[in-house]
């Protein structure tokens, strides 16, 4: 094997073993080991979408099996998100005229990204705290307010998600638990990820028709991911949480700079 493909398929193992391990998204990780590889950042964004909308559709199986999804908020993030992309994706093919433009917007952009994502991973718990101690002091959960919170939440994952293919994983998830803290954790992983399906397919599926996939990529990383997800999955709470999740944001710390500065 090809060491650039053999390089592909691990970073699939890789990325695949810890968001089953973790439940972190993997465009935080994925789409900057691409670009470490040398991908140009609109492929790698473009692909990396493709590859989220694939591994996740697994997981929304197996949530909605397990009655893990609350259909209803799945529906009022994608009301948001879902035009949002194609706005999104329409920006973005007006500059794909100009590669250099497109590739500098995506590259600064995805570095704010992994600098968000890093501070939701290291202060999730206190924002969970957070939302759980003053939810009485807010909106009704049934409330036509909260209902257009949810969209608009979705509006900016969409337009985060489609620019960078970042944002679905650790920010959906702590956006959502501010808006319903009361939802069980599973429901809200499970909520999360059913809702990332469309909208990574339909914002992949756009930068596919700009021609920013690279289909054998995704075949390599598709390759080792798949088998990495499934052992990732089995070494949950192995390692601890307090000890991964500092690691994890700083690596996205260093790597967001370097990128938005």
């Amino acid at each position: 094997m090809d060491s650039a493909i053999f390089g592909f398929v691990f970073a699939g193992l890789v990325v695949g073993f810890i968001v089953g391990m973790t439940g972190v998204g993997g465009g935080s990780l994925m789409t900057p080991i691409l670009l470490w590889f040398g991908i140009n950042p609109a492929t790698a964004v473009g692909t990396d979408l493709l590859y989220a909308a694939i591994t996740k559709s697994s997981g929304v199986l197996v949530h909605g099996k397990n009655k893990n999804i609350d259909w209803s908020i799945t529906g009022w993030l994608a009301l948001g998100s879902v035009p949002a992309a194609a706005l999104t994706l329409w920006f973005l093919h007006n500059l794909n005229s100009d590669p250099q433009a497109l590739n500098a917007l995506i590259k600064q952009a995805l570095g704010f990204v992994l600098l968000l994502t890093a501070l939701a991973i290291l202060f999730k718990k206190q924002l969970m705290a957070f939302a759980t101690k003053h939810a009485g002091d807010r909106f009704h959960v049934n409330g036509p307010l909260l209902n257009a919170l949810t969209v608009f939440t979705g509006v900016v994952l969409g337009v985060m998600v489609t620019l960078t293919s970042i944002g679905a994983g650790a920010l959906g998830t702590v956006a959502l638990f501010m808006l319903y803290p009361f939802l069980p954790v599973r429901r809200l992983v499970g909520t999360e990820i059913a809702h990332a399906v469309p909208l990574t397919l339909v914002a992949g599926l756009g930068h596919a028709g700009m021609g920013s996939i690279d289909w054998q990529l995704l075949g390599y990383l598709l390759m080792g991911s798949l088998p990495g997800i499934y052992l990732g999955s089995h070494m949950t709470g192995r390692v601890p949480e307090h000890v991964l999740r500092p690691c994890l944001a700083v690596m996205l710390t260093f790597v967001g700079i370097k990128l938005a500065f």
